[in-house]
Order: structure tokens, then C-alpha cells, then sequence
């Protein structure tokens, strides 16, 4: 297949192109700036700079490539698009993925359907920090917006629209897990836990569900390669609360055991967006992916894959 990944050099994109390649697909992929088309040739890809955000530049994009499916995979967290992140103020540090979830997919539509382009596959989020006493959340469980602190909502509604629009089209959204892995988000916590500067908040009752990086990518490969349609919770097996999970990365970085803080006291530093993410977050099931997908993880849980991050 020809495969049109937009945001080839993301967390996802770099380990995705070349398990797409090894499986015999011919990738075009796109990258912001020029000096990442060298890291795309290197991966496998055809690199081409885009602008998500420029329909026109898109529309083009899409016309050189040909694909027969569209991997939507751009957003702007990186240090580099957003700066230090900051739960205080998600409606800064998460503007430009906001504006790539709703003005950036609705462009990879628009050039899908004017290219003839019959598949989309579309990256969502599997974080819902609400209502925790209603256990796993599975994808026929619509999640009602008003329960979400007014900041995390800024976040949650493109999220919505990108599920929405891209399964109306025939399309898979796949919510993933927490990142760790090689560009995954725990890299980036390690420090913190070694200095002590990530607590427990509260009882650390906020559940987490974590992907590998590389399982995140070949459940990727398979919306692809199945056609898939629906929203997907890409998902390891076992999602833990906080206080389960964090003193175990601390044990595998060889860092003391974090300290607690309760939640008033940390609540003027890490906003109501990170409280709740720390104390309400629900578990999300796998069930449909492995069902439906034949997906196999290879780090079934955070446990084993935690171990390599030491």
C-alpha cells in the first residue's frame, strides 16, 4: 500500500514509518521543517515538509503522495512547539495540537476526498480524568464533556472532533496510552523522579494506561493494513493507579521512593487539569483492539517495559 503518515517524525511517526516499511508499504511522510527530511530518508520514508495547517500546502501533499490511507499523527507537544508543558495552562502549551485535531484534520479530509484517498487513521488520547468509580472505559461509552475540569475540556474537545469527523469518513481513531519507550513521554519524567520532583497527589488514585511506543506503532500498522474503522483504545494490559505505578519507575531508575503531597498543596502548581489526571484518571480496556485489530503486545504491561526506561 501507499501510506501518507503526517507527522512522520513525532513520538509515534518515527517508530511507525519503519515497521510500515518492513512490511512492504511504500511511506510518504511529512515533517515541518527541512532539516528532518534527512531522519525521514533514514527511516525509510519519502519526506516531504508540510504545514498541517495550510490546506492548500496539504491538499498538495496529498496529490504528489497518491495513498491509499492517510495516517494522521501530527501534533505540536514537543519542547520544541510548546515549550515546558503546563497543566496550569494546557490552553498554551496545547494550542497548536488543538488547532492541528480540529483545522489539521479536517484539511487531511478535505485532500482524502478531493485525491480519492479511501482510509484515515487518526490519532486520539485514552486519558479521561472523571467519574473513576465507573471502571474501564471501552469505546461504545460515550464520555460526556461536562465532566471534565474546564481546562482538561480544552484539550478533550478536539479530541472529540477528531473521532467524530474521522469515523463519519470511514475511518479509525486510535486513542493511545501514555507514551514510554524511545521518544516517549516517561523519558521526560525520569529526571523528575530521580530529583523527587514527581509526587504522588493525594492517594494517587488516578489510573494510567500506557502503550509502548513500538506496540502503540504496530497497532497502528494494523488500522492501516485492516482497513479498520471505529475509535480503537491502543492500551497495555494493565492500568494502575498512580500510587502503583510511579514508585515502580522510581525503582527501576534507581530513584527514592516519590514523595506524597496532598492534593490542596499541589493544586496551585499543577492546576485542576493535573490533579485530576493524578486522582480521577479512569482505566481504558484493550479488549477491541486485540479482538478486532489480531493486535499483540510485545510489553503486555508498563512493568516489563519500565525496566528498559532504567
Amino acid at each position: 500500500m501507499r501510506v501518507f503518515v503526517a507527522g512522520g517524525t513525532g513520538a509515534i511517526g518515527r517508530r511507525l514509518v519503519p515497521q510500515l516499511v518492513a512490511r512492504g508499504h511504500q511511506v510518504t511522510a511529512t515533517t515541518t521543517g527541512a532539516d528532518k527530511l534527512r531522519l525521514l530518508e533514514q527511516l525509510g520514508a519519502e519526506g516531504i515538509v508540510m504545514d498541517g495547517l495550510d490546506a492548500a500546502a496539504v491538499d498538495e501533499a496529498v496529490a504528489k503522495a497518491r495513498p491509499d490511507t492517510i495516517v494522521h499523527q501530527m501534533t505540536g507537544l514537543s519542547f520544541a512547539h510548546a515549550g515546558k508543558p503546563n497543566f496550569r495552562h494546557p490552553e498554551r502549551f496545547g494550542a497548536v495540537t488543538n488547532r492541528l485535531r480540529v483545522e489539521g484534520t479536517d484539511h487531511l479530509l478535505a485532500a482524502a476526498e478531493a485525491n480519492g484517498v479511501p482510509h484515515i487513521v487518526a490519532q486520539s488520547v485514552a486519558t479521561w480524568p472523571a467519574n473513576r468509580e465507573r471502571g474501564l472505559v471501552t469505546e461504545e461509552e460515550q464520555l460526556p464533556l461536562p465532566e471534565l475540569p474546564a481546562k482538561f475540556r480544552m484539550m478533550a474537545e478536539p479530541l472529540h472532533h477528531v473521532e467524530g469527523v474521522v469515523v463519519n469518513a470511514g475511518g479509525a481513531a486510535l486513542r493511545y496510552g501514555g507514551f514510554y519507550g524511545p521518544g516517549g513521554g516517561v523519558e521526560g519524567q525520569i529526571e523528575l523522579v530521580r530529583k523527587r520532583r514527581l509526587p504522588i497527589i493525594g492517594g494517587g488514585t488516578g489510573c494510567f494506561s500506557w502503550v509502548h511506543v513500538d506496540d502503540a506503532a504496530s497497532a497502528t500498522v494494523l488500522a492501516v493494513e485492516n482497513k479498520a474503522t471505529g475509535v480503537f483504545n491502543i492500551v497495555d494490559d494493565e492500568p494502575a493507579a498512580v500510587s502503583e505505578w510511579l514508585p515502580h519507575l522510581a525503582t527501576c531508575v534507581g530513584a527514592k521512593r516519590p514523595l506524597r503531597i496532598p492534593t490542596w498543596l499541589v493544586r496551585p502548581l499543577a492546576g485542576d487539569m493535573g490533579v485530576a489526571i493524578m486522582t480521577e484518571g479512569r482505566p481504558f480496556s484493550n479488549a477491541k483492539a486485540k479482538r478486532e485489530l489480531g493486535w499483540e503486545l510485545r510489553y503486555p504491561t508498563w512493568r516489563e517495559g519500565f525496566k528498559e526506561e532504567g
